[in-house]
């Protein structure tokens, strides 16, 4: 039987991430779900992390890879739409720890005629060092600490007061402010959504603007509306040095805006002559 979403998690190496991530997907409240590992050219470990998250947590994971030429992460969250055996997909990275109500928040969220954003904790360097497997595996980081706070106040970790949980919509409405846009890390579609605006736009080759500001962009240009899950769907994002956004990606989204279209020119119906297939 198909499971009722997919839990996209794009992974560029960093191995020890990726065993935290699984353990915190073995703590979600809504369990019907599959994980699809969308592998932007890693080393050997993260096969060998994968198939301890199936062992271990008893995970439905699919792991899919394609050789390291560069940063190809949009041609590899396109092969997880292709993929996923669910029609609802929820994004994430692979430096980004979801909370236990996580998948389902956007479960329960989700409707037709929308696309959800949920926000994330900016840990700090300290935090991130010290976090250890058993923390993730009981729950602990899920708990906002006073030395988190602490690093938040002396400007080491950011927003953490996104990692705070109300099911009160009423107090969300009054938390929430100004609206921000989409992270890549943290949103969710229906499949038939992102099909329609022909999937992540290929022609991106960095980060920072492809997987979520030029999709958001065409979302709304398909008449979705976006629907805020601050406050829900919590997501703790492990410290690592900040990467730049190249300019040419900068550009290419400027002329996006300049020029919109819904469905991007290189992407879902774009792929690849290969040989490269889906590990497992």
């Amino acid at each position: 039987m198909n499971p009722a979403c997919s839990l996209v998690v794009a992974v560029y190496n960093r191995p020890e991430y990726l065993r935290m991530i699984f353990a915190a997907c073995a703590r979600q409240s809504f369990r019907d779900f599959e994980v699809i590992v969308a592998d932007d050219g890693s080393g050997p470990e993260i096969a060998d992390v994968v198939e301890g998250g199936r062992s271990r947590y008893g995970l439905r994971v699919q792991h899919l890879r394609h050789d390291d030429r560069g940063w190809r992460k949009n041609v590899m969250l396109n092969n997880a739409i292709r993929a996923a055996e669910s029609e609802y997909l929820i994004f994430t990275d692979g430096d980004c720890l979801p909370h236990c109500e996580f998948v389902a928040d956007h479960m329960a969220a989700k409707e037709e005629g929308y696309y959800l954003c949920g926000r994330r904790v900016e840990t700090s360097e300290r935090w991130t060092r010290q976090l250890t497997l058993p923390d993730v595996e009981n729950g602990r980081f899920e708990r906002i600490s006073p030395g988190m706070w602490w690093d938040g106040l002396r400007g080491r970790a950011a927003r953490v007061e996104d990692g705070l949980r109300f099911e009160s919509p009423r107090l969300r409405n009054i938390l929430h402010g100004s609206r921000r846009g989409m992270l890549g890390s943290n949103f969710s579609a229906h499949r038939a959504a992102l099909i329609a605006i022909n999937g992540f736009d290929e022609g991106y080759d960095g980060p920072g603007c492809g997987e979520d500001s030029d999709i958001e962009l065409r979302l709304r240009l398909l008449g979705l509306q976006p629907r805020s899950l601050r406050h829900l769907a919590i997501q703790i994002h492990l410290h690592h040095p900040r990467t730049e956004v190249p300019q040419r990606c900068l550009d290419r989204f400027a002329a996006l805006q300049q020029n919109p279209r819904m469905r991007c020119l290189r992407g879902l119906d774009h792929l690849e002559a290969t040989t490269e297939n889906p590990v497992s």
